[in-house]
């Protein structure tokens, strides 16, 4: 993947997502945090309200049922009931029953006939045949009970106390009895929901009678009831609920109009207590949508910040890859890498490996003076070799001839033979002189504007102005531009290639020298220009071509092996290069590449 072949890009994307993780982890485990103990705060609100409605009606059936022993045991009581007047058992009822504020207060003969009766009750809730429910039935028979009776406006929760006197030692007779009651209806409900600050919902058989919620929502409440204990989530038109579900009583009377359906059992009374899941936990809402506004503003800044860093990091790399690059392209190693002086916000390893880039570009710098140095002595000192021995073959035809000059009778004819023999060996040790400092001493360059045409042209004019002149083929480009160079050493470094190419073709003996060499000039690109200069010589065996640039390494009697030398110093030191490719007995080609400034 190319996005990540960049170092800038991993270290933004790596730094970026360990940013981004770390933030979204945190976040996470906010809202993990305080979703959850929202939910346990739920939970346990909804255990305390259970355990407040159970205790709060378990007083409410301690105190009723204090309260009728205490109104049973009145002896006015006793004796309305032993006599069966309604009217004196009225007016005790009617007295207590304001005072209780009970939802039901009744008083039954010993038969389980009402005597007197008082209720808040529905219309129609109680039927007169209350005597057929069997919580009055066990009071008759002297039990104290405590019963359930479900009616179309909640369930009656009915304390009975038999009314009794002792006729005999342990043997009390049962004149009648009272029951107090008090009804789980929607004003109960809303007693509750006022202690627990909970939904409360009445039913028994699944059928809810009793509610703080609206009616619509009974049909769903209404499946809680066949079973016990939490359920987490209940769908109400007013939102989402978290309920519970208690058991009142295992057995419930229903108590309705037919006379005929008084005293029989059904399913157990139960309670469903209901929280607002919606409503409890709607401040999460607002904190999710801060948090996430956090968590943009914080993964923004990440990236940026990353990004920044990686500028940091790789910014000062980069300048260090485009100054080895310049360099590569260039082969100019004084290059030096540029460090700050302020390098508040620099990276430290960077400016290390500036500074030891520098200090090893330094280094190979001194290294290459000094190899170079050791090279040229070194050169220096096969020179004095080949000197000796090529100075010596001159001086020693100088000296034959001289000694033919001191003969006795010697012809003008003689004379003018050794004297063309001194001269001519006198302009070869020149030669080999020249060429010895050309090699040995650095180089000077005069750079001007240069027409590379008219300067090979000239090049193979003076290679025949020896008075053969040179019948060389050229290929001039007329697009070549204009280069900033050395005119007079690259008409030097030409002279000698077609020097070489001229005395490779005179070896063979095959053919016309204008058959045999050519020169041409091309455009390589914006910036470089190229020369080649080709024979159709003796060419050069694969064995000696690696060689033929080694200082002193020549194929020809008369050569001293340094041309080939001399002209790679000059184009490489013009930034150049210079190839040369060949094959034996067909001839060989030399490419010199020059830039254009």
């Amino acid at each position: 993947m190319r996005l990540f072949s960049s170092l800038t890009n991993r270290i933004f994307v790596a730094s970026a997502l360990l940013a981004v993780v770390s933030i979204a982890l945190g976040i996470y485990n906010v809202n993990v945090a305080v979703t959850t103990q929202a939910e346990d705060e739920l939970l346990r609100g909804l255990a305390e309200a259970r355990t407040l409605i159970e205790q709060n009606r378990r007083n409410d059936v301690k105190h009723f049922t204090s309260m009728a022993r205490l109104i049973a045991d009145l002896s006015k009581m006793k004796a309305a009931v032993a006599e069966a007047d309604s009217n004196t058992a009225r007016g005790v009822v009617v007295e207590y029953q304001q005072e209780l504020a009970a939802d039901l207060f009744m008083v039954t003969d010993r038969n389980g006939r009402v005597l007197a009766r008082l209720d808040r009750l529905p219309d129609g809730a109680l039927v007169p045949s209350i005597e057929r429910l069997s919580g009055v039935r066990r009071a008759v028979a002297g039990k104290e009970t405590n019963s359930f009776v479900a009616h179309p406006g909640g369930i009656l929760q009915l304390v009975s106390v038999p009314i009794w006197i002792l006729t005999a030692p342990e043997e009390p007779e049962i004149l009648g009895t009272l029951n107090i009651g008090f009804s789980l209806n929607w004003q109960a409900a809303d007693r509750f929901r006022s202690l627990t600050n909970s939904d409360i919902a009445f039913g028994v058989s699944g059928e809810i009678r009793a509610s703080t919620l609206p009616p619509t929502g009974w049909p769903t409440l209404s499946p809680l009831l066949t079973r016990d204990g939490l359920s987490r989530r209940v769908l109400l038109d007013s939102g989402e609920y978290i309920a519970t579900t208690v058991t009142l009583g295992s057995e419930v009377e229903i108590d309705g109009p037919q006379p005929a359906s008084l005293g029989v059992p059904t399913g157990a009374a139960k309670a469903i207590i209901l929280r607002s899941r919606s409503e409890r936990l709607a401040f999460l809402r607002p904190l999710h949508r801060s948090l996430m506004f956090i968590a943009g503003i914080a993964v923004l800044a990440a990236t940026v910040l990353s990004y920044g860093i990686a500028r940091t990091v790789t910014r000062p790399l980069g300048v260090i890859t485009a100054t080895m690059r310049d360099m590569a392209a260039t082969g100019d190693i004084t290059r030096r890498i540029p460090i700050p002086a302020a390098p508040h916000w620099e990276d430290e390893d960077a400016r290390l490996l500036a500074s030891t880039f520098n200090s090893m570009t330094d280094s190979i710098a001194r290294f290459q003076r000094e190899a170079a140095q050791r090279e040229r002595l070194s050169a220096l000192g096969r020179l004095s070799t080949v000197v000796a021995h090529e100075i010596r073959n001159p001086l020693m035809i100088i000296k034959a001839a001289l000694r033919g000059l001191r003969r006795d009778g010697i012809g003008p004819a003689d004379v003018t033979t050794a004297v063309a023999d001194i001269d001519e060996e006198i302009a070869r040790l020149n030669r080999i002189v020249s060429e010895v400092l050309d090699f040995a001493r650095p180089i000077k360059f005069e750079l001007g504007p240069t027409d590379l045409n008219a300067l090979c042209s000239d090049a193979v004019k003076a290679c025949g102005a020896d008075g053969a002149p040179l019948g060389a083929r050229t290929t001039l480009d007329p697009r070549l531009p204009v280069v900033v160079t050395d005119a007079e050493r690259i008409r030097l470094v030409l002279v000698n290639l077609l020097t070489n190419a001229r005395h490779a073709v005179a070896a063979r003996d095959r053919a016309p020298e204008s058959d045999g060499i050519a020169i041409s000039t091309s455009r390589i690109n914006e910036t470089r220009v190229a020369i080649e200069v080709t024979d159709r010589g003796t060419g050069i065996s694969p064995e000696q071509l690696p060689r033929i640039f080694d200082p002193y390494f020549t194929t020809r009697r008369t050569g001293t092996g340094l041309g080939l030398a001399i002209s790679r110093n000059i184009v490489e030191g013009l930034r150049g290069s210079i190839t040369v490719s060949s094959r034996s007995g067909e001839g060989t080609t030399v490419r010199v590449e020059l830039p254009a400034s």
